[in-house]
């Protein structure tokens, strides 16, 4: 099989690239992850497979295992083995669970971030702001998504008042996930060579926004709870589907945990930090200081008090977790300490 066919099979699977990597090893994309191996696809058949030795190894970082979206080399075998990852190109990550630092990927190589919430008991502008601050830094494209556009008369008014919380030219599609000519406007975003993520809680709607995107009912579904609009998992673990429009899409489990890995911009916030910028002293706290822009914004409704407060609270645990990170870092280091500054912001001086 010559390289330009090999790279058309793997465009099936969201391959980007022009060329192959030097070398006449297969290769695959990873498209599940279970306990006893991963589930890979060529772009002509999906089979089992194993990690190389190294990957096992007690004490590596998580994030240089395979995960769900990697392009991976195999060695042949029965079953065949990953010997190597190939560079990502974008990542969207969060940090696990636990008291414990770590990082946990999401997904890889992908171009779009779809957060889905419910126009439901599940909507909450708050859980989306804190969504779009994890996929800054991934390099792919946020795209919010409001399903259940049928259980609500006043969808227009809801998705007004999020477009005006969220920076402009943010991508916002209210849906009914159960039609497939409500949905037909999101392949823009799934075309041949794609790759999208599909996040969310349990029971925003992700089965059923997947089924109707591939045209069989494929995903369990499930009902969700009356009283807060919430579900059971009914998707298990992430896995990477082939769509009828030639994209790729990465279903994944509803997440009740999302923690901020302490390297957020929180550029989702650019506003208030230009509002901060017109405060009188350059050490305002924002409370009772005289000439505080931030009070003065709270005061005439140009800044609301919600949004004011989520700011805070993931500006607080982004710079808690940035501190557990360097922490971290140090140790590995041997006590030295970091020689490159942290992705987000530092404090701002003024003249």
């Amino acid at each position: 099989m010559t390289e330009a066919e090999i790279i058309e099979r793997l465009r099936s699977v969201g391959w980007r690239g022009d060329a192959l990597p030097p070398g006449e090893l297969r290769l695959a994309r990873v498209v599940a992850q279970h306990r006893a191996g991963y589930e890979l696809h060529d772009g002509v058949a999906l089979f089992g497979a194993q990690p190389a030795g190294h990957f096992l190894k007690r004490g590596l970082d998580p994030t240089e295992r395979p995960a769900v979206g990697d392009f991976v080399e195999l060695e042949p075998g029965s079953p065949p083995h990953i010997v190597k990852v190939l560079p990502r190109r974008t990542v969207l990550s969060r940090a696990a669970a636990g008291e414990r630092y770590e990082r946990q990927i999401i997904a890889t190589n992908i171009d779009y971030v779809l957060v889905l919430t419910g126009l439901d008991g599940d909507f909450n502008p708050a859980r989306i702001e804190r969504y779009l601050s994890l996929t800054e830094d991934s390099g792919a494209q946020p795209v919010v998504l409001l399903s259940k556009l049928d259980t609500r008369e006043d969808a227009d008014t809801l998705v007004a008042s999020l477009r005006s919380r969220l920076p402009a030219g943010t991508p916002i599609h209210a849906v009914n996930g159960k039609d497939p000519a409500s949905v037909a406007e999101l392949t823009r975003y799934l075309q041949p060579g794609d790759s999208a993520v599909l996040v969310g809680s349990s029971g925003a709607g992700k089965s059923t926004l997947t089924n109707t995107l591939l045209g069989t009912e494929r995903m369990a579904t499930g009902e969700v709870r009356s009283h807060d609009s919430r579900g059971r998992h009914t998707t298990t673990h992430r896995a990477l589907l082939q769509l009828p429009s030639g994209g790729c899409l990465i279903d994944t489990p509803g997440m009740r945990e999302l923690k901020l890995t302490g390297e957020e911009n929180l550029d989702l916030f650019a506003d208030i930090d230009a509002l901060a910028e017109r405060c009188r002293f350059a050490d305002c706290g924002h409370g009772s200081e005289p000439g505080c822009a931030v009070q003065a914004g709270l005061d005439s409704g140009d800044l609301s008090a919600e949004r004011w407060r989520n700011y805070l609270k993931l500006r607080d645990e982004r710079e808690e977790q940035a501190a557990t990170l360097e922490a971290r870092l140090r140790r590995q280091r041997g006590g030295r300490p970091s020689t490159k500054p942290h992705g987000h912001r530092g404090t701002r001086d003024k003249e």
